[in-house]
Parts: structure tokens; C-alpha cells; sequence
């Protein structure tokens, strides 16, 4: 599994492109950094000859006091090199997450049904932190560490044209090696990478479904499934360590021999008078400093395999395409929009490979199981400003109606018009921007009231939020909050049902929509709360079209029409009033028998 350097650059590019000033404050340091460490055998090298010479007191400690100032310039220059590292690696991988995550946002449903939330955390978390040390240092260590490398060996040619041949030679040998073993580690790292996904996922499915778990006694199960998903986990890393340690294993050997080497030579070079005791010194120290640039080489080729893993798994993300093109350019009319299904057909067919399973296997084929249409052959219109009620069973295809109407899948055949105008000739955002939804899970953030209503749009006036709120009743406990409007909402927590989904309606009221769809948005209120929403709803209906999906009579009376679907089809499609007079007719028997009964 190799990456290539173009694909490495490319993300270089992107990301610390826009850090110019602090890449070039980095590349200076670690150039100053490696001349004070060639600096500082040099001195050692006069201090020793000089000594050995009978040299004064005074030049001796002269010498001494620049080494230390040199030494600790160098561990001056290493803090500042750290800190702009750093900062370079916090910036850019949080700007990677960013992209991801909006790309994520941007991908259809059979994606987001492939990849558990937990999984995708792993991959928008885990796997671009293991980026940070090629974004924050690995070019400017893999060129200081050659600069310094090329230093040294051209300050042993200055003083014996065999020390510099010999080492060249040794130097040359281990970069090989080191080049050879680049990406050897990379399979067993992105294997390793994906069991972690797994498991994250499995993790966030167990707590997501506690309260079953425990009421089902399914809690010993679970604690199986997670032992599996750890030692895969286990497994995986002793793997990817092993082999990423063999880089390491192969350096040590290489530095045995340099030692080696250099105090042979160097020995028989001093025996045959050509080289000063200091020189000695001086040829064991730099060869030691070669080992720095090496190993230091060998980690970042670590490194880059712990990131090739990473790039790998990163642009398969980059590389997840939406099924759902945006590339319309046609705005929908304003006002209440016309609706129409014209011969739509629709099954679930999802064509994304799920992320590795519990167990961290990585990604199996791709699933494309043939499933029977959830829609077949439906045909509905439905006027600006009127009300549908859609009534079916559990699994007559109503959701699946509502998510056509938001593209959050496309039809497998026949069109979906609003306004008049084909979904897909129309821009993505301007359709979620007039065709809002309630359902009976209202999604709240832990974030302010102000955040939650308006999800984050500091464009909203405040004058608005205010009239919505008091259109619902809500005005005078939105008052009564400590910090009002700017009060945090932990979530959910400490809201009632029916404040909840008080608040879900707030959010359609100030996006002005011109179709609303309820799913049922008032059956888990209780009485008092469902004649407040009764209230609202009739106001927020009043000049917009709307669909309301139903299973209980009641909420069926405002409607103009009725549809409804038995097994993906068009059962019966009519005018209210009509429908319910004509005893032939199915809504005319639900109406006698209890829809409530039947439509279960």
C-alpha cells in the first residue's frame, strides 16, 4: 500500500501553505540548530588540543564558556523550533478536521448508514492526528537531518579524505536501508487504524442502545463483543509495531558498525601521526552526530508510515462521492410550493462499504443488496397552499416520501418536482432552505437558546426569535431563563417533551419555509402541550403547503387530502371531505373501524 509523493506534497501544500510565515520560522531555527551542533565538536576538538599542547588557563576557560553558550543556544534554538512545530500541527490538523467533517456533512444517507458514528469519529479524529508530526515537522526534520548529515561529513573530508569516504560510505548504506523499510509498516498501520474505527463504532452502538441492552440482559453479550473488538484492536498494534520497529532494529546494527569504524580509523590515522589526539575526539564525535540525522530519519520514516496509514484512510474519505449531484442552478418560487410525485419508484440499494466491523476487519465488499421497491409508481400532486395527510402502516414507504422531498436519497426512477422545478435542477442548500421538517426526535445542542433556534445563524435578528417564541407560548419562559435568550441548553437535558418540540417549531418559524412536512410532531405531547401545538401548527400552516404524516385520526382533520400508501403504492388518493363520505372508500373505513386500530 504505497503513497505517492505527489500525494504527499499535495497535502503539505494545502495545509501549511497558508503558514508560510511559520514554516519559515521553523526551516530557520532548525538551520541555526544544526550549525551550533557542528559548532560545538570544533570547539571540544581546540580545547583538547590546546590542553594536550600546554595551552594557558585562560584560553582554556575561554573555550569552555563557548561551548556552554553554544550548548545553550542550541537547546534555545530546539524550545523555539518545538513551539512553531506545534503550532503548525494544531492548525493544520484542525483545519484537516474541519474539511473532513464538512465533507462528511455534504455525503447522502447510504453513506451515513455504511459508517457508525463512532467509526467516523475515529477517522475524522484518530486518523488525522496521526498527522500531526508530518504536518508539523517532517520535511523540516527530514532536511535538517540531511543538512546536518551532509555538515558532517563534509567537516571529515576537511580533515581526512578516507574518515569522509569511509563514513560517506557507511551514511550512504544506512539511508538505503532506511529507504527500503519506508513503507513496509503501512498495511499493518492502516489494518491497525481500522480496527480502531471498529471498535469506536461498536462502543457508540452499545451506549447508544443502553437502556435495551440492560432490559434485554444483553449486557453479557456486549462485554463479548467488546473483548473481540479489543484484541483485534491488540492484535493489530503488536502487528504494526513489530514490523515498525524494524527500521529501528536495522539503524542500531548500522551505528555498531560506525563506532567501530571510526575508532579504527581513527586510531590508525593518530598512530600514523596524521591526525591530532583532538581530531580523534573530533572523528568519534561527528560520528555520533551522524547517528542523530539517522535515527532521527528512521523515526520520521515511522512517522511517515504511521501518516501513509493515515493519508491512506483520510483520502478513501476525501474520495467518498454523493450520489445526490448538486449542480442545479434553478432557485425555487417563493410562496407555498406546488408538490408532485410523477411516477416515482424508489428502493434502498446502498453501495458504500461499511468501515471494519467489531472485530477491526477491515472494510468488506461493497453492499449492494437488491431489496424490493420501498415506492412503486407513485403519483401525487399537490397544490401551493394545501395540506396532505399521508397515512399508512409501519413501513408503507411514508418516511421514505418525506426524505425524496429533501434528496436525501434520489428517486431509482420518476421525478419529484416542487414549485415546479425537478429537485435535481435545483441547488441542495436552496432546497433545505424551503422545505423544512418536525419529527418526534427533536435534535437539541449543547449550546445556547439562541444557537439552538436559530443552529448557529448569528444573521437571525432577534426581534424574529422573539415573535416566534411568542407565537408558541414560549415567549414568557424564554423571559424567565436566567441569561434568556443566551441561556445554555445542555442537550435535551432539563427540557420537557413538549418544550422540545415547542422549540423544533420555533426553528421552522423563523426559516420561513414554503413546504412543511410533521412526522407526527405532536404524539408524544401530553394534552395541555398538544392544543398549544394545535395553535401554533395552524398558524405555521397558514400560507404554506404541508404534509403532515399521521396514524392518529385527530391529526388528520386540517388536511385538504388524504394519501395513503400500502406497501410502497397508492392505495387511495382524494379530497378529505369526500373520502371520508364515501363508504367504499379505505379512509371512510379507518374512520369507522379507528385508524388508530388499523394503522399499526
Amino acid at each position: 500500500m504505497k503513497v505517492s509523493l505527489r500525494l504527499y506534497a499535495s497535502l503539505l501544500r494545502r495545509y501549511l501553505g497558508p503558514q508560510r510565515g511559520r514554516v519559515a520560522g521553523l526551516g530557520a531555527l532548525l538551520l541555526v540548530s544544526t550549525g551550533l551542533q557542528l559548532l560545538g565538536p570544533q570547539i571540544i576538538r581546540a580545547f583538547i588540543d590546546r590542553a594536550a599542547a600546554g595551552a594557558a588557563t585562560t584560553s582554556l576557560a575561554w573555550l569552555a564558556l563557548g561551548f556552554i553558550g553554544v550548548a545553550l543556544a542550541t537547546q534555545a534554538a530546539a524550545v523555539g523550533a518545538t513551539y512553531f512545530s506545534e503550532a503548525l500541527a494544531w492548525t493544520a490538523t484542525n483545519t484537516m478536521r474541519a474539511d473532513l467533517a464538512l465533507h462528511c456533512l455534504r455525503l447522502d444517507m447510504p453513506f451515513h448508514k455504511a459508517h457508525p458514528p463512532g467509526a467516523m469519529i475515529e477517522r475524522v479524529d484518530g486518523d488525522v492526528s496521526a498527522l500531526a508530526t508530518f504536518f508539523s515537522q517532517f520535511v523540516l526534520r527530514v532536511l535538517g537531518s540531511l543538512l546536518l548529515l551532509a555538515g558532517a561529513l563534509a567537516l571529515l573530508f576537511r580533515e581526512d579524505w578516507r574518515l569522509g569516504v569511509a563514513l560517506s560510505l557507511f551514511a550512504l548504506v544506512g539511508l538505503g536501508v532506511l529507504l527500503l523499510l519506508r513503507n513496509l509498516a503501512v498495511p499493518f498501520m492502516a489494518a491497525e487504524r481500522a480496527a480502531s474505527a471498529g471498535l469506536y463504532g461498536l462502543i457508540e452502538e452499545r451506549l447508544a442502545g443502553l437502556d435495551d441492552v440492560r432490559a434485554n440482559g444483553g449486557g453479557a453479550h456486549s462485554l463479548r463483543r467488546l473483548h473481540q473488538a479489543v484484541r483485534g484492536v491488540f492484535r493489530r498494534e503488536i502487528r504494526a509495531a513489530t514490523v515498525g520497529t524494524t527500521a529501528w532494529m536495522a539503524t542500531m546494527f548500522l551505528f555498531a558498525a560506525g563506532y567501530g569504524l571510526a575508532l579504527g580509523l581513527g586510531a590508525w590515522l593518530f598512530g600514523a601521526g596524521l591526525i591530532s589526539l583532538g581530531t580523534v575526539y573530533l572523528c568519534f564525535q561527528y560520528t555520533q552526530m551522524l547517528r542523530q540525522p539517522i535515527e532521527q530519519l528512521a523515526d520520521q520514516i515511522r512517522e511517515l508510515q504511521k501518516a501513509s496509514a493515515g493519508i491512506v484512510r483520510v483520502e478513501q474519505l476525501y474520495a467518498a462521492q454523493s450520489a445526490i449531484a448538486d449542480a442545479g442552478a434553478q432557485l425555487l418560487p417563493d410562496g407555498p410550493l406546488a408538490v408532485a410525485f410523477e411516477g416515482v419508484r424508489f428502493s434502498y440499494a446502498d453501495g458504500w462499504p461499511a468501515d471494519g466491523g467489531p472485530g477491526g476487519e477491515e472494510a468488506g465488499p461493497t453492499v449492494r443488496a437488491a431489496q424490493a421497491a420501498v415506492l412503486d409508481e407513485i403519483s401525487v400532486a399537490l397544490a401551493p397552499g394545501e395540506v396532505l395527510g399521508l397515512l399508512g402502516r409501519t413501513g408503507s414507504g411514508k418516511t421514505t416520501l418525506s426524505r425524496l422531498l429533501f434528496r436525501l436519497y434520489e428517486p431509482t426512477a420518476g421525478t419529484v418536482r416542487l414549485g415546479g422545478v425537478d429537485l435535481r435542477d435545483t441547488p441542495v442548500a436552496e432546497l433545505r432552505r424551503r422545505v423544512a421538517i418536525v419529527t418526534q426526535e427533536v435534535q437539541l445542542f449543547a449550546a445556547t437558546l439562541r444557537d439552538n433556534l436559530t443552529l448557529f445563524d448569528p444573521s437571525v435578528p432577534e426581534e424574529r426569535i422573539w415573535a416566534a417564541l411568542d407565537d408558541l407560548g414560549l415567549g414568557q419562559w424564554a423571559r424567565a431563563l436566567p441569561g434568556g435568550l443566551d441561556t445554555p441548553i445542555a442537550g435535551a437535558e432539563g427540557l420537557s417533551a413538549g418544550e422540545a418540540q415547542l422549540l423544533a417549531f420555533a426553528r421552522v418559524f423563523l426559516r420561513d419555509p414554503g413546504l412543511v412536512v410533521l412526522d407526527e410532531a405532536s404524539s408524544r405531547l401530553d394534552p395541555s402541550t398538544e392544543r398549544m401545538i394545535e395553535r401554533a401548527i395552524d398558524r405555521l400552516l397558514a400560507g404554506r403547503t404541508a404534509i403532515i404524516i399521521a396514524h392518529r385520526l385527530g391529526t388528520i382533520q386540517r388536511a385538504d387530502s388524504v394519501l395513503i400508501l400500502e406497501d410502497g403504492r397508492v392505495r387511495e388518493h382524494g379530497p378529505r371531505e369526500a373520502l371520508a363520505a364515501d363508504p367504499r372508500s379505505r379512509l371512510s373505513e379507518l374512520l369507522r373501524v379507528g385508524m388508530e386500530e388499523v394503522l399499526v
